[in-house]
C-alpha cells in the first residue's frame, strides 16, 4: 500500500458526527493563533487529531450465515461467560461475552456483528470509570441493543469510557440492519460487548486486535466454510 492510499484509508471520509467537533476545534485552533503562534500551532495539531478520530473507512465484511463480525475497531480486552444486561431480559442464562476497548486512536464507529432486527434499544445512565475495566460493563453510562438473528437473540452493547461522554445510535427498534452496518458512534474512548448465545466458541481471544465489520469473531453455524465478502 503506497503513502497516499495509506492516508486515505486512515483519514478520510470523515463520519459527519465528528463536522461540529472539528469546526470548533479549528475555531479554538484560529483564536489560539491570535493569542500566539506557538499555541495556535498545538490548536492545528488537536483539530488534525479531532479529524483523525471521526475517521469512517470503509470496510470488506465476510458474509455468511451465522457470522459474527466485530463491531468495534480495538483490541479484543475480555472473552469470558457474563450475563446480559437486565434491561434486555434474555434470561437468566450466562452468555459468551466479547468486549472491545477502543483507545482514543481507534475508529469509533461502531457496526452491527450480524444481520438481524433490532428488537429493543435500551439507554442507562451511569458511570465513566475506565472502559478497560471488567466493571464498566456493569457501572457505566451504555446503549444496550436486542438483534433478533437466525441464530437467535444477541446483544450489543455500547459503553461510555473514562472520557467519553455521548453515545449515538443511528438504528431505531424495529428496524433491520445488514452485517457490517453502521449503527452507532462513541465519544471518545469506549467499549463494545457482545454477547453471543451459551456454548459458543469465538474465533478471537484476549489482547487481539479486531477491525469493526471484518473480523470474525465467532460462527453460529458451526460448519467448515470459504468465506464470501461485501465491499462497504
Amino acid at each position: 500500500m503506497s503513502l497516499l492510499d495509506s492516508i486515505k484509508k486512515n483519514f478520510a471520509p470523515i463520519h459527519p458526527e465528528g463536522y461540529p467537533f472539528i469546526g470548533g476545534f479549528a475555531l479554538v485552533a484560529i483564536f489560539l493563533f491570535w493569542l500566539a503562534r506557538p499555541l495556535g500551532w498545538i490548536g492545528v495539531i488537536a483539530t488534525l487529531w479531532c479529524a483523525y478520530f471521526f475517521r469512517d473507512p470503509k470496510r470488506v465484511v465476510p458474509v455468511g450465515e451465522g457470522l459474527v463480525v466485530s463491531p468495534a475497531d480495538g483490541r479484543i480486552s475480555q472473552v469470558a461467560l457474563a450475563m446480559p444486561p437486565p434491561e434486555l431480559e434474555m434470561g437468566p442464562e450466562q452468555r459468551v461475552r466479547v468486549s472491545i476497548f477502543m483507545n482514543v486512536l481507534d475508529v469509533h464507529v461502531n457496526r452491527a456483528p450480524i444481520a438481524g432486527e433490532v428488537r429493543r434499544i435500551v439507554y442507562r445512565a451511569g458511570k465513566f470509570i475506565n472502559a478497560d475495566l471488567d466493571k464498566a460493563s456493569e457501572d457505566n453510562e451504555r446503549n444496550s441493543l436486542l438483534l433478533r438473528t437466525s441464530a437467535g437473540p444477541i446483544a450489543v452493547v455500547q459503553i461510555a469510557g473514562l472520557i467519553a461522554r455521548r453515545i449515538v445510535c443511528f438504528v431505531r427498534e424495529g428496524t433491520s440492519v445488514a452485517v457490517g452496518e453502521r449503527i452507532g458512534l462513541i465519544r471518545f474512548g469506549s467499549r463494545v460487548d457482545v454477547y453471543l448465545p451459551g456454548g459458543v466458541k469465538p474465533l478471537v481471544s484476549e489482547g487481539q486486535t479486531a477491525l469493526a465489520g471484518e473480523t470474525v469473531i465467532a460462527d453460529l453455524s458451526a460448519q467448515s466454510r470459504a468465506l464470501t465478502f461485501r465491499a462497504d
